[in-house]
């Protein structure tokens, strides 16, 4: 196998893109090996390196069925569900806290309610 090419942070040639690039024109990178790499340094760690894909290999994006969306929704629809009081909190349970708000600070509340 051959050394991939090493660019230097934005100086890489046209042609060439990063996956959420490829994303952002509504392709993906198909199953195609990298192409190159580009490396940003950084001060006190090794570089961050980002992987290239060639652009005129790339593949457009598969579109959602509906079975996709559906699970989608279930999944979403299940992060807003509280583990603890078993509601609907209305928004993306913090999983920093594991349970909607009321039920993780409980003092000064009233059955979920700010009093």
């Amino acid at each position: 196998m051959a050394a991939l090419p090493v660019y230097v942070w934005r100086l890489a040639p046209d042609g060439l893109a990063t996956r959420r690039q490829l994303r952002a024109q509504g392709l993906r990178p198909g199953g195609q090996d990298v192409a190159a790499q580009v490396e940003r340094p950084r001060r006190w760690r090794g570089p961050l390196v980002a992987y290239l894909y060639r652009i005129d290999l790339a593949k457009p994006v598969r579109p959602m069925t509906p079975a996709k969306w559906a699970a989608l929704g279930k999944a979403n629809a299940a992060r807003r569900i509280c583990p603890a009081c078993r509601r609907d909190a209305g928004y993306v349970i913090p999983a920093s806290l594991g349970m909607c708000v009321p039920c993780a600070y409980p003092e000064g509340t009233c059955d979920g309610i700010a009093a």
